[in-house]
Order: structure tokens, then sequence, then C-alpha cells
């Protein structure tokens, strides 16, 4: 991961050629391994997950009381929040020390994480409206875009097209994934929602070790330390 982010820049191109080999070739995808991996991420940093969890709930609380205003800075917030699970789990990944504040550096990847989000939800909103399916496909088709602008700085549209790209070449097997995962986080709402303390950062570490195990980790250095 690139050193030096800075929150508003807009990222940068990747040479796509990067990953002609998994669009045109396909993987294996093994659900159940990036679900017992993820959870001895978790399980290894498990009190720091489960507190920054508590912050993102806490968050999005006091963002819904604010009604419109809260629901647009909200949506400008969450994104680089949820990137904080990203960003730590490839800390761990490279064997990096992390402390509690490494969670908040998703805004050093500020600007593309908001575009993106901005534009994966008005293409899927879309795409609901157009008989669901088109929104299904592309819910689970941007599961890597977070993780693609945190690996490689890459700017929003092409992180956006490059996990789509790779997700359509074994899509169904990833939506059996990514519905499992859903059950899994309506099962810890269900325990009075504080079974999604726990549910939410296993998500995004198993996603993580999808992300690890399909396309792999860049070699461009360290993540910023800023």
């Amino acid at each position: 991961m690139e050193q030096g982010a800075q929150p508003f820049d807009f990222g940068r191109k990747v040479d796509p050629k990067m990953f002609e080999r998994l669009i045109n070739e396909g993987y294996e995808v093994d659900p159940s391994k990036y679900l017992k991996e993820g959870w001895e991420i978790f399980k290894s940093r498990a009190g720091e997950f489960i507190v920054f969890t508590l912050v993102i709930v806490v968050a999005m609380t006091v963002f819904s009381r604010l009604h419109l205003p809260g629901s647009l800075a909200g949506s400008v917030v969450m994104a680089p929040l949820y990137a904080g699970f990203i960003i730590v789990v490839f800390m761990l990944f490279k064997g990096q020390q992390v402390q509690f504040g490494d969670f908040f550096k998703g805004f050093n990847y500020f600007l593309p994480l908001v575009l993106a989000n901005i534009v994966m939800s008005i293409l899927i909103t879309i795409g609901m409206f157009l008989l669901v399916l088109p929104g299904i496909y592309l819910m689970v088709s941007y599961m890597f875009v977070s993780i693609f602008i945190v690996d490689y700085r890459m700017e929003f549209w092409q992180a956006m097209e490059t996990s789509r790209q790779i997700v359509t070449k074994n899509w169904f097997s990833l939506f059996v994934f990514v519905l499992v995962l859903f059950v899994i986080n309506l099962l810890g709402a269900l325990v009075l929602g504080i079974g999604l303390l726990v549910t939410i950062p296993l998500s995004f570490c198993s996603v993580c070790v999808a992300y690890r195990d399909i396309v792999g980790l860049s070699d461009t250095g360290e993540l910023t330390t800023q």
C-alpha cells in the first residue's frame, strides 16, 4: 500500500494488465476459508475491532438523528470509517504493528472513497429500480472497491470497474459468500443488535481475506503512517 496518501488526492491509474489474468482465467472461491481466517484475524484484535465498531455505530446513530443533513454527513464519513477495518487487516497481513488510531486512517483516502461510495450508491439504486437483479449484481460486484482504493491508491472509477470485472468472473460463488455474510449479520442484529459488534468486523476481515487470496496484495510498500 502506498505511502504518503493524501485525503483529497483523487488516486491514481493502475496498469490494468496487472489484473488481466484474473479477469480472463478466473479463480477459485472458498467462502469457508475466508470466514475461518477472518475469524482468526478478528480474534487476534477482538477488543479493538469491537470498540471501533461501537464508534461507527454511535456515529451512525448521531447522524440518523440529524435527518437529511445527518444522512448526507453520514454518507461522507462512513466510507472512510469502514476503510479503517481494511487498513488494520492489511497491516496485520503485512506483520505491521497496529495501534487503535490506525482504524481512522481511512480518512487518508477520503476523496476516492467518498466518490466511489456516492457513485456506487447511485448505480445500485438505479439497478434496484430496474427489476432489482441489476442492483444485486452491482452490490456484489463492487465488494472489492474500497480495498482497491486502499491497497493501490486507485482512483475510484478504475477501482469500481476492476472490482466489477474480477468479481463477475466468478460472481455466483462470491454472491453465495456475500449472502452468508448477510445472514451472519442478520443473526448478529437479532441478538439485540449487540452481535453486530462482532459480525461487522468479522465480515470486513473475511472480505479482506477473500481479496488477498483472489487478487493478492500490492507490492507498493507499507501503509501510510500519516
